[in-house]
């Protein structure tokens, strides 16, 4: 099961490392090997959500996740996605974007890093809303107890978490614009970037997890017989089964915003970027197959109740740094701890129910 399940991501491993070493020499090895590793600490508890994500899908799709899927993650995010931000923030043309990050390494990576408030603020709001749509709603399982049965009475105020994270959005970009407007310049302009990027990631989330709700609930009516037609019933399924890849892919791309970011700490060549958090992308996804059909969820009840609040830990670390910078490791560190406290939580209880 476990080679099955890892036998591509050990496949792009080999061929990730190759074509670094052919690409800038032995050097590149171990720049691949570190970015790799930064992508998969990074990123554990985006496999855990995607794999409670996952789970509702066919084998068909699971596939398609591990394919097509990858192929959006690796090229789309972690190539393709830099260099956008870079052609919109800058004004050039793609071509000219591309050839300056093949070319002029320093400029490119200066270019990405002046668009960071604008990508933390989108990918902010679309993890804090997945973090608030699951602590203010009512669960038979509950981790935190008293918490998080205060939070599910909340919960039932309408629209309280697109509520909350707008205030939320307000106070960063308030934040943000005294800091810009005491340093003057280009910085000014950005403020009111930040304010459009965080309400952009905000309708993303809401589109794209409306869509996907909109369709399963016409499915589950379906089946339960409300309305008829066996063909409408499986043109249901495969639009409630699109949206909800697609839901994934931008959840992935929201995870992957810091591991590019942080990955300039290691290097601003993108092709090596590209190679090693292709990898560490591959591993994540495999391990989020891995975990479904393992039955790791349901055998380790709170580990999505770690992962969630794990979600909420980088959404703000994502929003603190559009003015603060915020060290990778500390990143990594909060996401570990809290889905290793859940995982030793759900330990504690299966052995308590088999006492």
């Amino acid at each position: 099961m476990l080679w099955k399940t890892f036998r591509w991501a050990f496949a792009v491993t080999a061929v990730g490392l190759v074509g670094g070493v052919l690409y800038d020499g032995w050097a590149a090895l171990g720049i691949v090997a570190i970015l790799a590793v930064l992508e998969i600490s990074l990123s554990f508890d985006n496999a855990v959500i995607n794999a409670g994500i996952l789970k509702k899908l066919n084998a068909f799709w699971q596939r398609i996740f591990l394919t097509v899927g990858i192929v959006i993650a690796v090229f789309g995010m972690r190539l393709l996605f830099p260099v956008v931000i870079v052609s919109v923030s800058a004004r050039l043309a793609p071509q000219e974007a591309v050839n300056l990050a093949l070319t002029d390494k320093e400029r490119y990576q200066q270019l990405v890093t002046d668009a960071h408030p604008s990508i933390a603020a989108f990918g902010g709001m679309f993890l804090l809303m997945i973090f608030l749509d699951f602590i203010l709603e009512d669960r038979a399982t509950k981790w935190l107890g008293r918490v998080e049965r205060a939070l599910a009475r909340l919960g039932r105020i309408d629209m309280l978490s697109v509520c909350v994270a707008l205030v939320v959005l307000l106070a960063t970009s308030t934040t943000f614009a005294t800091q810009a407007h005491q340093h003057g310049g280009h910085h000014a302009d950005k403020a009111q970037t930040v304010l459009v990027s965080g309400v952009a990631g905000l309708v993303t989330y809401l589109v794209v997890h409306g869509l996907s709700g909109f369709f399963e609930a016409r499915l589950e009516r379906e089946q339960g017989g409300e309305a008829g037609g066996g063909r409408s019933g499986v043109a249901l399924a495969g639009r409630a089964a699109l949206f909800t890849f697609l839901y994934l892919e931008v959840l992935d791309a929201s995870f992957s915003f810091d591991g590019v970011i942080g990955a300039f700490a290691v290097t601003n060549d993108i092709v090596l970027m590209a190679l090693g958090l292709g990898i560490g992308a591959m591993y994540v996804r495999s391990l989020t197959v891995y975990l479904v059909r393992q039955g790791t969820l349901d055998d380790y009840v709170y580990l999505e109740h770690g992962a969630h609040y794990a979600i909420g830990a980088l959404a703000a670390v994502l929003l603190v740094s559009i003015r603060y910078e915020v060290n990778d490791i500390v990143t990594g560190l909060i996401g570990v701890t809290l889905i290793g406290a859940a995982f030793w939580s759900s330990v504690r209880l299966n052995r308590a129910t088999a006492d």
